[in-house]
């Protein structure tokens, strides 16, 4: 079984920023894709930034230039630092695996709020 634990929300103003991190344990395959969803109240969840375990990465449109995502193989731990925050980033923030192992797996994380506002 494989667990996620974020860290790293919390309160910032208007142009500050935060770093989330999201490490992984259990039977994950080392070939795969780690990322950060985020889910603002009454919207549905949507992609913020992946990151493959060979390095490809893709940001949505809405965070690029602002957040850079980054990952520790070795650890399985992936990292999102955001800059620049708007008040629209708040939401909650979930970290997410996806991997393959005999058929298509994915796992989340508990999620983490983020509050941009002075």
């Amino acid at each position: 079984q494989v667990q996620l634990v974020e860290s790293g929300g919390g309160l910032v103003q208007p142009g500050g920023s935060l770093r989330l991190s999201c490490v992984a344990s259990g039977s994950i395959s080392n070939s795969n894709t780690m990322g950060w969803y985020r889910q603002a109240p009454g919207k549905q969840r949507e992609l913020v930034a992946g990151m493959s375990s060979g390095g490809s990465t893709n940001y949505a449109d809405f965070v690029k230039g602002r957040f850079t995502i980054s990952r520790d193989n070795a650890k399985n731990t992936v990292s999102l630092q955001m800059n620049s925050l708007k008040p629209e980033d708040t939401a909650v923030y979930y970290c997410n695996a996806r991997w393959f192992s005999a058929y298509p797996r994915n796992a989340w994380g508990q999620g983490t709020p983020v509050t941009v506002s002075s």
